[in-house]
């Protein structure tokens, strides 16, 4: 059944190089969140946002110069148009912006600040972030993580078989680890933007994922005379032009809102660049790979064929 036109994924040869690969991005990735950490949005850290008019166009840079000069860091960015920045502020050390008077002090601070270089720019929208609320967004987004993950892990070993589950989740865990250790190599602002695109990545990935195990499944029990490592690989290359052109659809629209989209969307759209393509790889060479690893065998999926004395015995 194995011929030519199939890619030979599941080779040993193939499965080790895979293997080296994906140790090396979950070890690297994890060494970096680590020593370096991820540059948190003030969504988990608490602070200030900001959003201004300006009369005409006004380049990010020159904003983020104004502020620190005055003392003050944090992340300066257009959206919606050149005209419009959005500020958002880290406190600083010292600084306290937990009563409604520090709050109100500090608006009027950053409003003169803005003013006294354009008298004319109009302040939309102040809100901040206490520290409180950061702590609990950051412990509730990983609760969000585990759950989605406990979720999957269970859909998939009452669907297919607990092998399934571990190897999904171990594909899973491949993808949002390797997209993390992106943002802190990087050092691009891990916001909650980016946490909702980790989990969406979780969402496409294992979609991807059970339309593979489903065909594995099904040649299973269809190909009893081919050996595991064979139907594996007839399936993921069965499902291959699907999953190539899927990904490769969704990744036209991400990129073109990272291109084109304002710089609020851009570390969204970025996210789920990185997420997808390790997505497709891991898909592959993790989920797959990892059955064979785990023992996978026809028995597992194959009902057993009954026997010439219970076919008589039906009526």
């Amino acid at each position: 059944m194995l011929t030519k036109k199939l890619i030979d994924f599941m080779g040993l040869r193939n499965r080790r190089i895979a293997a080296a690969l994906s140790i090396f991005f979950i070890i690297a990735s994890l060494i970096l969140i680590v020593v370096r950490g991820l540059n948190l949005g003030i969504d988990f850290t608490g602070g200030t946002v900001m959003e201004v008019a300006y009369p005409s166009s006004k380049a990010p840079d020159e904003v983020r110069q104004l502020l620190a000069k005055n003392g003050y860091q944090g992340i300066v960015q257009n959206f919606g148009s050149s005209r419009d920045i959005m500020i958002r502020l880290t406190p600083k050390k010292g600084e306290n912006n937990e009563s409604p008077e520090a709050r109100a002090a500090l608006s009027e601070k950053m409003t003169a600040i803005l003013k006294s270089e354009t008298p004319n720019v109009e302040v939309k929208r102040v809100d901040f972030v206490g520290p409180q609320v950061g702590d609990e967004l950051r412990e509730q987004g990983g609760l969000a993580f585990l759950v989605t993950l406990g979720g999957i892990m269970l859909y998939v070993a009452f669907r297919f078989e607990y092998r399934f589950a571990v190897a999904a989740i171990a594909s899973l865990l491949h993808d949002a680890v390797v997209t993390v250790g992106f943002f802190a190599l990087t050092q691009l602002e891990f916001d909650l933007s980016v946490l909702a695109a980790v989990l969406a990545i979780l969402g496409y990935s294992i979609n991807d994922t059970i339309v593979i195990f489903d065909r594995e499944r099904e040649n299973f029990r269809k190909l009893r005379t081919e050996t595991v490592t064979n139907v594996l690989n007839i399936s993921i290359n069965e499902t291959l032009v699907r999953t190539i052109m899927t990904s490769f659809a969704t990744l036209i629209v991400v990129v073109a809102i990272y291109v084109f989209g304002s710089d609020a969307t851009r570390n969204f759209s970025l996210a789920l660049i990185v997420g997808i393509i390790s997505g497709v790889y891991s898909t592959i060479y993790i989920a797959s790979s990892m059955l064979i690893t785990m023992g996978i065998s026809k028995e597992s999926l194959i009902p057993p064929e009954r026997k010439d004395e219970e076919l008589d015995a039906m009526p």
